[in-house]
């Protein structure tokens, strides 16, 4: 691992994660969590703070970057929380079938390399009427904006942890099963090519 990767993009990363339009988003959707809960892409924690603690049973992070796990730690005792953090990535799980009642999954898709293999996992260990709430950024409807994230993308890939500008969040969520109960989709305050959001609810279909 280079030292961009080590050290300074954790904390470019964690920036632009705590903008403030980007935590209004996840105020709006944690606080559905409940129950035993696997996130996924857990990075630097930045989701901890908005957890309903009473509805929390068990919480399991994963994410690869191991250089994040300290930020993690530390958000999750400020939370009043405990988090047991997993260094993998979400292709495989370590997990039993049904095994967690929600997966949460907040802008993190477009740097999972096969996206529609950790898709099948969180399918796979959520138990049946358990859920999937995420928000993702990705591939808008404008056309214009469109081709900019395409360009965009092999230039932005190196430079922000493998994130794909221009991956189109809710076919992804249907190839993989679930049905999608829950979904709104906007462009978030910022450059349009990195600021369309989909956020929402899916169950296993």
């Amino acid at each position: 691992m280079n030292l961009y990767d080590r050290y300074l993009m954790p904390v470019l990363i964690d920036a632009c994660c705590g903008m403030k339009a980007v935590q209004r988003e996840r105020a709006r959707l944690l606080p559905l969590a409940r129950g035993r809960i696997l996130e996924i892409g857990i990075g630097t924690g930045r989701n901890l703070p908005f957890y309903a603690r009473e509805q929390v049973e068990q919480l399991i992070g994963l994410d690869p970057a191991e250089q994040m796990n300290s930020k993690a730690e530390r958000r999750a005792r400020e939370a009043g929380l405990t988090v047991e953090l997993m260094t993998l990535s979400a292709e495989t799980i370590p997990a039993a079938d049904a095994s967690f009642d929600t997966v949460v999954c907040t802008f993190t898709l477009c740097t999972i390399p096969d996206a529609d293999a950790a898709l099948r996992e969180m399918k796979r260990v959520l138990k049946p009427g358990g859920r999937l709430l995420f928000c993702e950024h990705g591939l808008a409807p404008d056309d214009s904006v469109q081709r900019w994230q395409h360009r965009l993308t092999p230039w932005w890939k190196p430079i922000a942890g493998g994130c794909h500008l221009n991956r189109d969040v809710r076919p992804m969520l249907e190839r993989a099963g679930f049905a999608i109960e829950q979904f709104e989709a906007s462009y978030l305050q910022g450059p349009r090519p990195l600021t369309y959001v989909s956020r929402g609810v899916a169950r296993v279909a």
